[in-house]
């Protein structure tokens, strides 16, 4: 069983390590202290979702609607280079600031449907847990859903230790600056991911 265990975690946690649309959502909630715990749930449970998928072999879906690849492409590019003006807008105008005084907080909807939207309309997702989680799986037998359940866990173990490990930056992203180049660097990151889907890489 920890034969299978531990290659999905250490699989799933490097798939998931690098900076994209969706940690960098996350990030930003976890700086603003602002629905972290429901956000960092929604992204676990949608990546144990899509490895369930992979592994119950949901993979062959794309195989048999091979239309379904470039839709989610330039849906998932659209959604980027939206958000991605969002932040650059934000890092234009530079009056965000974090006050531990400031207890207000912001709707919860569109954050729920931003973070969905962030991690369901990413093609890269499906590549990553569907696809190449689901066919290493293959490769352990009936010790494949205890892999997937490795790669679950890592998950769950990222996005919360991402979404609560951001307050110890909160006093550094007191000041705008630091607020407005971070906004800057989600607005790149999201225009390159957006490109990187248009061109197919």
């Amino acid at each position: 069983m920890i034969q299978a265990f531990i290659p999905g975690f250490l699989l799933g946690f490097s798939l998931i390590l690098a900076i994209g649309a969706q940690n960098a959502f996350l990030l930003r909630q976890g700086l603003r202290g602002q629905h972290v715990f429901s956000l960092a749930l929604t992204c676990a449970l949608s990546d144990a979702l899509l490895i369930v998928g992979g592994v119950a072999g949901f993979s062959q879906l794309m195989e048999m609607a091979p239309w379904l690849g470039p839709v989610m492409r330039y849906l998932g590019a659209a959604f980027l280079v939206v958000y991605g003006l969002r932040s650059l807008i934000a890092a234009w105008r530079g009056q965000a600031g974090l006050n531990p005084a400031d207890s207000s907080d912001s709707p919860f909807w569109p954050a729920f449907v931003t973070c969905l939207a962030l991690t369901w309309l990413n093609p890269h997702v499906y590549l990553d847990t569907v696809v190449l989680l689901g066919s290493v799986s293959s490769q352990y037998g009936p010790g494949a859903w205890v892999f997937g359940l490795g790669a679950a866990t890592a998950s769950f173990v990222f996005f919360f230790s991402l979404g609560y490990g951001a307050r110890a930056l909160r006093p550094f992203f007191a000041r705008p600056a630091s607020w407005r180049i971070l906004d800057l660097v989600i607005a790149v990151i999201m225009w390159a991911i957006a490109v990187g889907l248009v061109i197919g890489e």
